[in-house]
């Protein structure tokens, strides 16, 4: 039956193309011949979205489409407003003359997604990949498009996904220029967040766009790399270019050809309709495929000599280019994989020169990255390892090559030395992509800054309490705990699986236990969980009052609150016919528990954990290492995590229970190490490690956020200026190894309307005594009487948050005085800021004035005395880091969020009313602390005596806010001067004073 309104619409919608204009005009116009009687009226037009809207039919998919693309235009003609905001949504409504009734039910149907852009961090470069040139070559493209459509994904994601990957597409060179130049880039994601799905668009568009040999570094093991090329295969490669024209019915001719009856998802590989080449397109032919790695180049690139339209002309000439077939191949990060195909590579002559290749490279910071000793490298050579090596060697073979590494711990990359111009260091382009939505990562395990004390948080506003499990004490490690969880959560995935129209939502479902690296405790862990399964009784009446008080205490509540949309049950009883199916599925086998510690391919084939070909993984994966990275655990649901590592990356890389959780977001529990031994003597929080690993690459991706803005149409930073925004929260956890790091020196940092707040205060008393008499003069100007500072509720209601504060006003140039005189415990760790401020002056900005706020704590923990003459100010108790000189925070969320308001409120008034004494938009504010060190309050009182503070024991510290305006007219963030970690020598200084 004819759906005219589907049609009527689609032709409207076709016809008026890129630009949305009068709707009702074209729907006219399409209606006129066909469908002279439809109704175009907007109430038939709401009632068939509404209609619609539960279950995405065909016209509610149709407008997700056209309305998500003019949400995510960068550059549009009708319109100057900002992608992906309410503002662009109501400008393509203004055209389309909708009126205010069916904007609501479209804004209600298909929201504005307002889910940032990637970040881009590049040079200069010479655009070539335009929209009407991406447009008109994208066969690849749309087919990954809609296979991605298939998957249930949505538009708004399609198109984050479009946008991304054209950022990487744009920096690459242009395929068909004859001048030969290779960009080297990175991309960095979040740890199992999709970065594959990033990669895959970037190979649809590049090939579209010409490229012609595309080789992927797809992990360390057959495993790893199978799964890459299968996904690769399965959703952009595609049935047609697989089979080469054997028939899918005629088994003689599927000889050698993978997947064709032995994969139960063939049916799903996308469909081209015929072969590419067939539809003015081009073929793609695998050099790999799932079952075997690279072996021989046989006639693969050769061939392509004549496949040359044109003989006379080079490859890359368009001409020739978009006539050809292209060549991809999956390939071992393996030392005798890569060695072979650099050696055949080196037997081609001619064709290479003028190939357009692309080199993807998984897991970029593994083995990739040299890692030999710098100063052991003879001077003009590098002595390098050996992945590192053959990298470069196929670079060297192939001068057209680009080359773009994806990794979600970036920082072995950025550190990588720019000087040595062989190496993979990316200094063309660093896009950081966006967090997807529907990922869990650490902000999903952490309450990052939050203003409620720990006994106001919930299973409701917490996500420690909702999702993470101490564990403190070895004598009762809460594994069965963990184990029961499993055990539950299995059984409400089974009993939301009863309720869903999908044939098998929970394909699989997992429980990681990562306690140690050695091999030797792994097999004795997993025979103790074998045991304790056996005997946990979980058919028994002991078993069940078990399981039931476990959900009452700790399933129920936090699925009521957090996933109240989803089936649950009412009560145990209602779960319990559940519990006997997870526990056989678990339990199938006769064994619960799955070690996964090997070294080799052999061992791994054994294990029978391909999670893309195996049904249905129900397990306990016990192991270290190899679950580490790479390795994607499916269906993770309960982690019980010991391990410690000092290097950051490596413990980002731990966190297998990062990812995407449909339907089991609430189910999702973290049982971690919160006094876990790091040497004889002390201990560590794991569960604090990974809060400070992720404020590091937070400030990391902010930073990047903020320098990625064009200055004058040209790039504030490059690349190789970014290592020193790699920041370090607990001194036990390196970025990355010493060895995957250069010297990089932070010349000045700009922080309008943003805190400074400074590391590494003095530790020897005599230092501190200076540091608070050069405070002296300022500390003489705080008034005696309190100023009341209040911070609105969260909810937006109520009275919100108090505390009481002494306040001064001084000059800029009185508090530079003080700040320049400071001492600090390592020489040069305030100067870029200083760089900055000095020139506050007005010879970069104007600050008149600063507001001195020094808080008062509660009456109760109030400690007050006269520092160096001034009035009783009130001492704070802070600890040093351990080994560092640094305290972990000085100013509190709430002063901090006060100093903001009140500065955010000078810029614009119309931000919210800020209260306190008033702030102009050239006055800044600084939040004072006279800090004691100690961890108790008898430490605060040690350092005074009769009234007053001993200046040798208080550690004057600060937080400054600069005033917005505290920028200039250049709007040039930052400063770096970079080393060459061979040469000594500056190799980068960018100036803009």
């Amino acid at each position: 039956m004819t759906d005219a309104l589907l049609e009527i619409h689609t032709a409207a919608l076709s016809g008026m193309g890129a630009t949305p204009s009068h709707f009702r005009k074209w729907a006219y116009v399409a209606a006129e011949e066909d469908f002279p009687d439809a109704d175009l009226s907007e109430g038939t037009f709401r009632a068939r979205l509404s209609d619609e809207a539960s279950r995405g039919g065909p016209l509610v998919s149709l407008w997700a489409r056209a309305l998500t693309a003019w949400d995510f235009a960068e550059e549009l003609r009708w319109s100057d407003t900002t992608p992906r905001t309410d503002e662009r949504r109501s400008a393509a409504y203004d055209r389309l003359r909708f009126g205010d009734d069916l904007r609501k039910v479209l804004d209600t149907v298909i929201p504005v997604s307002h889910m940032p852009g990637a970040t881009v961090i590049a040079r200069e470069h010479t655009p070539w990949y335009t929209p009407e040139r991406a447009a008109a070559r994208s066969f690849y493209w749309q087919a990954y498009a809609r296979k991605l459509r298939e998957k249930g994904w949505s538009e708004a994601a399609i198109a984050s996904l479009d946008e991304a990957s054209r950022a990487v597409v744009e920096r690459l060179t242009d395929p068909e220029q004859s001048a030969v130049r290779q960009a080297k880039g990175l991309v960095v994601g979040n740890v199992q967040s999709g970065k594959t799905a990033n990669f895959t668009g970037v190979i649809a568009k590049a090939v579209d766009a010409g490229y012609r040999l595309v080789i992927v570094l797809g992990g360390t093991l057959n495993l790893l790399r199978a799964q890459t090329q299968r996904r690769l295969d399965m959703e952009l490669i595609g049935q047609e270019n697989i089979l080469r024209g054997a028939d899918p019915d005629d088994i003689d001719s599927l000889v050698g050809i993978d997947y064709v009856g032995d994969d139960a998802e063939w049916s799903k590989f996308v469909r081209h309709g015929g072969r590419p080449s067939a539809q003015r397109a081009f073929d793609i032919e695998r050099l790999t495929t799932r079952d075997n790695d690279y072996k021989s180049l046989a006639q693969g690139i050769r061939a392509l000599e004549f496949e040359k339209r044109e003989s006379t002309l080079p490859l890359y000439d368009p001409a020739n280019l978009h006539h050809a077939a292209a060549r991809v191949m999956v390939v071992k990060k393996n030392k005798s994989v890569l060695t072979k195909l650099v050696k055949d590579l080196k037997q081609i002559h001619g064709i290479l020169g003028e190939l357009p290749a692309l080199i993807i490279d998984d897991e970029s910071d593994q083995a990739s990255v040299n890692t030999s000793d710098p100063r052991k490298w003879a001077q003009g050579s590098t002595e390098r390892t050996a992945i590192n090596g053959l990298i470069s060697q196929l670079l060297g073979l192939l001068p057209r090559a680009q080359y773009v590494g994806y990794t979600a711990t970036p920082f072995a990359n950025v550190f990588i030395d720019p000087g040595d111009a062989q190496d993979i260091f990316p200094s063309d382009f660093l896009i950081s992509l966006p967090r997807p939505e529907g990922y869990m990562g650490v902000q999903d395990f952490h309450d990052l800054d939050s203003p409620l004390s720990h006994s106001e948080r919930t299973v409701a506003n917490s996500h420690e309490k909702a999702h993470v499990r101490g564990i403190r004490d070895s004598s009762d490690d809460r594994l069965r705990e963990a184990m029961d969880s499993f055990v539950l959560a299995g059984a409400i995935k089974l009993f939301r699986a009863d309720r869903y129209v999908d044939d098998e939502p929970f394909r699989h479902h997992t429980m990681l236990v990562h306690q140690s690296v050695r091999v030797d405790d792994h097999a004795e862990l997993a025979l103790r969980i074998n045991t304790m399964w056996h005997e946990a009784g979980y058919t028994s009446t002991e078993g069940h009052a078990r399981l039931a008080r476990l959900w009452e205490s700790d399933f129920a509540p936090v699925s009521a609150t957090r996933a109240a949309s989803l089936p649950n049950p009412a009560s145990y009883e209602e779960l319990r016919p559940y519990i006997s199916r997870a526990r056989q599925l678990i339990g199938r086998g006769g064994n619960p528990v799955v070690v996964v510690n090997g070294n080799t391919d052999r061992y791994f084939d054994q294990l029978d954990l391909d999670f893309d070909r195996t049904p249905n993984v129900w397990k306990i994966l016990v192991g270290g290492t190899k679950l580490s990275r790479g390795f994607t655990v499916e269906g993770l649901t309960v982690t019980y995590y010991r391990r410690t590592s000092r290097q950051a990356d490596t413990l980002m890389q731990m966190g297998r229970w990062f990812g995407f959780r449909p339907g089991y977001r609430d189910l999702v529990r973290l049982y971690i190490g919160r006094e876990e031994p790091l040497t004889k003597t002390s201990t560590i929080d794991l569960y604090e490690a990974f809060e400070a690993i992720c404020r590091d690459e937070e400030l990391f991706r902010q930073q990047l956020i903020q320098y990625a803005t064009l200055v004058d149409g040209k790039p504030q930073v490059i690349p190789a200026q970014v290592p020193p925004l790699v920041a370090q929260h607990l001194p036990w956890i390196k970025p990355s190894s010493r060895n995957k790091m250069f010297n990089a020196e932070l010349v000045e940092v700009r922080s309008p309307g943003k805190p400074i707040e400074p590391a590494a205060y003095p530790l020897d008393p005599a230092a501190l005594r200076r540091n608070t008499e050069r405070w002296r003069p300022l500390l003489g100007t705080f008034s005696a009487e309190p100023t009341a500072f209040t911070n609105p509720s969260n909810e937006g209601d109520g009275p919100g948050r108090t505390f009481t504060a002494l306040t001064a006003r001084v000059s800029h140039s009185e508090l530079f005085v003080v700040l320049s005189a400071l001492e600090w415990e390592r020489e040069g760790i305030f100067q870029p800021h200083l760089r900055y401020l000095v020139q506050l002056d007005g010879r970069l900005a104007t600050v008149n004035d600063w507001l001195l706020i020094s808080p008062q704590l509660a009456h109760g923990s109030r400690v007050e005395a006269s520092v160096e003459g001034s009035v009783p100010l009130s001492l704070v108790r802070r600890s040093r880091q351990a080994g560092k000189p640094s305290f972990g925070r000085i100013a509190s969320v709430e002063h901090q969020a006060a100093a903001q308001r009140l500065i955010n409120t000078a810029a614009d008034p119309a931000s919210g009313p800020a209260t306190g004494p008033a702030v102009g938009p050239n006055t800044g504010v600084a939040l004072i602390y006279p800090v004691v060190e100690g961890k108790k309050e008898d430490d605060v009182r040690a350092a005074v005596s009769r009234g007053k503070a001993d200046p040798a024991k208080v550690v004057m510290a600060f937080t400054l806010v600069p005033p917005e305006s505290a920028i200039g007219s250049s709007r040039r963030l930052v400063r770096f001067q970079a080393k060459n970690s061979r040469h000594d020598a500056a190799i980068i200084s960018t100036t803009d004073v």
